[in-house]
């Protein structure tokens, strides 16, 4: 391997499956110019490597990194009818993303006046949800007050040792994915880039997505703080008990920010720094704050053991990467790989394809961005999915169903 080069191993799971990237819908309070923003974009971009990337492939290796481009353009479109931006999300969405040839993030602009909605839609391989908000932040601050994002060089994660001491597989799990491997090499094939792009589309354009935006305001956000504080747990963890009550079930995947735990992490910088663990908790008949509480206990357990809170990256470290690339088309599409469908069924979730998941990216405040929204990745594996941001004391919710076309 070239040690210039940004390979991409942990989100390599989010190169090979479908519904991928997610974004943020904000309102700015400042008057619309077009010039401004355009300038804004591309300061922005100049700030972050990954912007200016797109995902190469060593031809000899077949090895995945992020390659700095010379001239590539944000594409930027303006639209006319903000009441239309879930539609317009869609159509970008729907046509798939060739991350060899487009820039990771795309944005559509909505004017008005003395104000403008802008939308964010990024590729889960240009960052995770808390890097686009920082993103949004950042464009804000530049188009507004002209503060300049500071340059973020830019490390993903590229082994077990740019993780917490102790983060290593529990030996049952090495030998599975150990024999998942074997199975791999055994069957000597390859998923090209070319047939996993046009599986995408033609999943993405048969799996609908029906969204729903939940407003959660000041009064009733602070009766919720005020009684999770009292109780001695977090907001997060009164997420997990509403959605476990509401959706009658006992597990919940919660998206955990490691930045801080990383070694490789460098302040602002673009790339995926969040990992998933379940949440399990037998209901009998409790209210919210009673099943808050298990789920708290939980979670601090959980977060307190690096082997079972960076359970899912350690798998991705381990598992061989052409046979991730394989685990989405082989289990929901037409690829023949008794291997990646053994890992999609078993391990990824894309057999039973009922999960329900969060993702909370936290609280801003500003006098910039009025409010704002965060667009959940729909991943296969999940029934519905949750995303959750909170911007001056509002917090909205964006629920995530997917729905299979008859």
């Amino acid at each position: 391997m070239k040690p210039d080069r940004n390979y991409v191993f942990t989100e390599r799971a989010h190169f090979m499956c479908p519904n991928m990237h997610f974004g943020i819908m904000a309102k700015i309070e400042s008057n619309y110019d077009e010039e401004r923003l355009i300038q804004s974009i591309d300061t922005l971009q100049k700030a972050h490597p990954f912007l200016q990337s797109l995902i190469a492939e060593e031809t000899d290796t077949g090895r995945i990194y992020y390659q700095i481009q010379d001239y590539l353009n944000i594409p930027v479109m303006v639209k006319e009818e903000v009441a239309l931006w879930q539609q317009d999300y869609e159509e970008i969405s729907v046509r798939g993303w060739n991350v060899k040839k487009e820039c990771l993030l795309k944005v559509a602009v909505y004017p008005k006046g003395s104000e403008f909605q802008i939308l964010f839609i990024a590729h889960h391989l240009l960052c995770d949800g808390r890097g686009l908000l920082q993103l949004v932040e950042e464009f804000t601050e530049h188009y507004a007050n002209g503060v300049m994002p500071q340059f973020a060089p830019e490390h993903v994660i590229q082994g077990l040792n740019d993780l917490p001491p102790n983060s290593d597989l529990p030996f049952i799990s090495k030998l599975i994915i150990g024999d998942a491997n074997r199975r791999w090499k055994k069957e000597g094939q390859q998923v090209m880039y070319e047939e996993y792009s046009a599986f995408e589309r033609a999943y993405i354009q048969k799996h609908k997505i029906k969204r729903e935006i939940l407003t959660v305001c000041n009064r009733e956000l602070e009766e919720i703080l005020v009684l999770c504080k009292q109780q001695n747990i977090t907001v997060n963890d009164w997420l997990i008990a509403k959605m476990m009550l509401e959706e009658n079930t006992n597990k919940v995947l919660i998206a955990a920010d490691i930045r801080n735990q990383t070694k490789c992490y460098k302040q602002g910088a673009m790339g995926n720094y969040s990992t998933a663990f379940s949440v399990s908790v037998k209901k009998n008949g409790e209210d919210v704050i009673t099943l808050a509480k298990r789920a708290a206990s939980q979670v601090i357990n959980i977060c307190q053991h690096p082997q079972k809170e960076m359970l899912v990256l350690a798998c991705y470290i381990h598992m061989l990467p052409e046979l991730i690339d394989a685990v989405a088309i082989s289990t929901l599409g037409d690829f023949a790989s008794k291997a990646g469908t053994f890992v999609g069924k078993n391990m990824f979730g894309y057999g039973s394809q009922n999960g329900y998941s969060i993702t909370n990216i936290g609280k801003i405040q500003s006098n910039i961005i009025a409010e704002a929204v965060f667009i959940p990745p729909a991943s296969p594996a999940n029934k519905k999915t949750w995303g959750v941001l909170t911007v001056n004391n509002h917090m909205k919710i964006c629920t995530s169903n997917l729905i299979a076309e008859r």
